[in-house]
């Protein structure tokens, strides 16, 4: 099992999403996560890189194993699109400003043990999502 996990790749075509998810997949699997928290993190991982290229045009993903008392996965997306506008709002289960279901931030969240969403308008937004290893 590799302790040491980490890497970057730009986000700025659809055919990025699918890089992304195997990314995401590798290092969840290499730091021992189970099949079920796999897809979790894969899941909210191509949520998050679909949002950067529908919304911002491009960004960046980054990725690192964490160790703090207990080993986890650290996720980071962030872009230079136009920002989001009420946080707050766009953390309610229904709320879109696409064609969407609604879901993708809340359900991120929801699938994962921690996010941070930092977003400022017409500068854009930086969003970190963590999963701890269960032993």
């Amino acid at each position: 099992m590799n302790m040491l996990c980490h890497g970057e790749m730009p986000i700025d075509t659809e055919n990025d999403i699918v890089m992304a998810r195997k990314s995401v997949r590798e290092a969840a699997v290499s730091l021992g996560f189970g099949v079920t928290d796999v897809t979790r993190i894969v899941t909210a991982a191509s949520e998050l890189t679909r949002n950067i290229y529908v919304y911002a045009g491009s960004g960046i993903m980054r990725w690192q194993s964490i160790n703090e008392n207990n080993l986890g996965l650290e996720l980071v997306f962030e872009d230079h699109g136009p920002g989001i506008t009420d946080i707050t709002l766009a953390m309610e289960p229904g709320y879109t400003t696409g064609k969407g279901l609604g879901m993708g931030l809340p359900g991120t969240k929801r699938l994962m043990d921690e996010m941070e969403i930092m977003s400022e308008i017409g500068k854009g937004t930086t969003i970190c999502i963590r999963k701890w290893l269960r032993r």
